[in-house]
């Protein structure tokens, strides 16, 4: 299976876009990218806004010529209502918009579904799909984080025989125990991971979580086959990331597993425009009051 990160906060935008190739198939999961609205009190730079245009087109491009998109919840850096077309023809697996959501993202989800018309809409939330050699799985919806303030996501598991890669979608960890139920159970060869959200550690982040996290990440590289573990998005909003989780990089090591973000995935290093947002303005000044 041909796993292509494609835009990610390591790549310098809030994003988990990933593309899947096996098969003949092609499947877009969470085709968006968006920017933090205010980090350090200041707006994104023109430098970040231009990463974000990039990282769209690129997005888009993909997103076009895949068979089946997949939308995890109703986030905007998870979906676009905004480019209906990218929908259209397609197969397109959605979180239910009407079970286990918070009110924003229902919200959000009857927007957009009125907005895609002349796609195949399929519920996910914990079925099984098969596509030629392709085997889509979803859990059932799990916490977007620790609690249900911002929702719930469906965690996506795509096999092609004997290889399995898992996305998680925004789990922020994983600190919850049904969160990491999913991904041992489908015993992924790679897995694609929103990390701790450490940025927010002690304020919207408990020391608990990530406590938790830490450990359930250890006991799924002990107790799966894993040989990857990207893991990236809100974790990548932290300048200090690395230093966060030790103890996971040296069980990895240990266990012979791959830690590292979608950047590094695809050999570049990361870039974390949003964490570096203060250092952009200083070097790159921007004439409006907002940015003073």
């Amino acid at each position: 299976m041909n796993l292509i990160p494609i835009a990610f906060d390591s790549l310098g935008v809030r994003s988990m876009a990933t593309c899947l190739e096996a098969g003949g198939l092609r499947v877009m999961i969470d085709p968006a990218v968006s920017l933090g609205p205010r980090r350090y009190g200041l707006p994104p730079h023109p430098v970040e806004i231009d990463r974000l245009n990039a990282a769209w087109q690129e997005v888009r491009g993909i997103a076009e010529s895949s068979d089946i998109i997949i939308v995890t919840h109703y986030h905007y850096d998870h979906h676009n209502p905004d480019d209906p077309d990218i929908y259209r023809g397609k197969i397109v697996y959605i979180k239910d918009p009407k079970n286990r959501i918070n009110f924003s993202q229902k919200r959000r989800a009857h927007y957009f579904l009125g907005r895609i018309e002349g796609a195949d809409i399929r519920i996910a939330d914990g079925g099984e799909f098969s596509h030629g050699p392709l085997t889509i799985r979803f859990s059932q919806p799990v916490y977007h984080g620790t609690g249900n303030r911002l929702g719930y996501v469906i965690e996506t598991s795509v096999s092609c025989g004997e290889d399995r890669v898992l996305y998680t979608s925004d789990v922020e960890g994983p600190a919850m125990d049904d969160q990491v139920a999913f991904i041992l159970e489908e015993d992924p060869r790679t897995l694609i991971l929103d990390g701790p959200m450490t940025y927010l550690l002690g304020y919207r982040y408990a020391e608990e979580d990530l406590r938790r996290s830490v450990e359930n990440i250890i006991k799924i590289i002990s107790d799966t086959s894993i040989k990857t573990i990207i893991i990236d998005h809100h974790f990548m909003r932290d300048i200090g990331y690395a230093e966060r989780i030790p103890e996971v990089y040296r069980s990895a090591e240990d266990a012979d597993v791959r830690v590292l973000s979608a950047a590094e995935l695809t050999g570049r290093t990361p870039d974390l425009l949003e964490a570096r947002r203060k250092e952009l303005y200083r070097s790159f000044p921007v004439e409006n009051e907002s940015s003073k």
